[in-house]
């Protein structure tokens, strides 16, 4: 199965991406298709233009898999805050020539089993980050599926907050670090994605002046770290006056390769 067939496509696009598609086929198929939702009506249900006059309706019985009551429905409160949003379904019932029934759960469904069938830790997925805690991130790796990007997992380089590195609907790669299916539970990281040390530090030469980010001074004031690359920090001589997150120059006055260390000098 294709992790890919899962994410999104032209996230960013328009209402009327789904102008072209073949409603018949995608229903004898089983495609996974992204529609723009318009609105929730009263009874929880979610409206999707489809294009061409024909109105895609998701049931509150078929918006959830996940996190349902014992009747198969979700909160109402989820498809309030889908509306002009982005959702992915199945065509599951076309029922006359304006009305279509769609399925979001099925999606849910494949997605949980893949999940559970092929999705191990160390693999790297596809991903969109859909919301954000001091914390850490949470990132939709398919079908609804989200798993949780602690904020120590985002970069070698310290951060207060996971703004500092991305924003709502970004898309990411991550790796798997741990699965937990009896509590459905998939925790995410995106640090091994940006190299290690000795990869990043080929960009850099002593003796030379570049550009880095201001981060955390040590408790007893003998240094201040800075970012040169999100993996990548070096430490420089104690300065007053600088302050969390601003952008320095910085010397380079030594690089110490057999301790991972890296001198430096605000200028």
């Amino acid at each position: 199965m294709e992790y890919q067939k899962f994410i999104p496509e032209g996230w960013e696009e328009t209402k009327d991406e789904l102008q072209n598609v073949d409603i018949q086929s995608a229903l004898k198929n089983g495609d996974v298709l992204q529609g723009y939702v318009d609105s929730c009506d009263s009874k929880y249900n979610l409206h999707i233009n489809l294009g061409n006059n024909i109105n895609g309706i998701i049931p509150r019985n078929e918006l959830e898999g996940i996190n349902v009551d014992e009747f198969g429905f979700c909160n109402p409160g989820i498809c309030k805050n889908k509306v002009n949003h982005f959702v992915q379904f199945k065509i599951k019932e076309v029922y006359d020539n304006q009305n279509v029934i769609l399925s979001r759960k099925n999606v849910q469904t494949d997605a949980l089993q893949w999940v559970r069938n092929e999705l191990k830790p160390g693999m790297v997925v596809n991903g969109i980050v859909k919301n954000m805690r001091k914390f850490g991130a949470f990132v939709e790796i398919g079908g609804g599926v989200v798993g949780l990007l602690h904020i120590e997992d985002i970069s070698v380089s310290r951060i207060k907050s996971p703004e500092e590195r991305f924003y709502i609907g970004q898309k990411i790669n991550v790796m798997i670090k741990s699965i937990d299916i009896d509590e459905n539970r998939i925790v995410l990281s995106y640090k091994e994605l940006l190299g290690d040390w000795d990869e990043n530090i080929k960009d850099f030469t002593e003796k030379t002046v570049v550009q880095g980010i201001v981060k955390e001074s040590d408790k007893f004031k003998n240094g201040i770290f800075i970012e040169l690359k999100p993996n990548l920090v070096g430490l420089a001589e104690y300065k007053e006056g600088v302050e969390y997150g601003q952008k320095v120059n910085v010397f380079i006055k030594k690089i110490i390769k057999d301790r991972k260390k890296i001198k430096l000098l605000i200028v």
